[in-house]
């Protein structure tokens, strides 16, 4: 069955960087739309980047910091995160949906928890 899985997050000190990776199983990411989302604690899930074919979204709270790629021959989407805040702190989600105008997401990953400390 399709199958996504996050991985690489973790801890890391305001100002660092993370790469978080979103793996695809069965599903070609190339092919759809890639939507990154996170969850903070006691918040409701927050819309932070969309990959839909040329086009490139992303939320102003992590615009100019937070910066999507692909690497087509591993089936894997990254969001490379710089200049981290606090505030970033949350679970982290990819998922997957037709590519195109449509906002819908068929596919969702388990989550990889990103905190960053002060």
């Amino acid at each position: 069955q399709v199958q996504l899985e996050e991985s690489g997050g973790g801890l890391v000190q305001a100002g660092g960087s993370l790469r978080l990776s979103c793996a695809a199983s069965r599903l070609t990411v190339s092919n759809y739309a890639i939507g990154w989302f996170r969850q903070a604690p006691g918040k409701e899930r927050e819309f932070v980047g969309r990959w839909s074919g040329m086009n490139k979204y992303y939320a102003d709270s992590v615009k100019g910091r937070f910066t999507m790629s692909r690497d087509n021959a591993k089936n894997t989407v990254y969001l490379q995160m710089s200049s981290l805040k606090p505030e970033d702190t949350a679970v982290y989600y990819c998922a997957a949906g037709p590519s195109g105008i449509q906002l819908r997401y068929n596919y969702w990953g388990q989550g990889t928890q990103v905190t960053v400390s002060s």
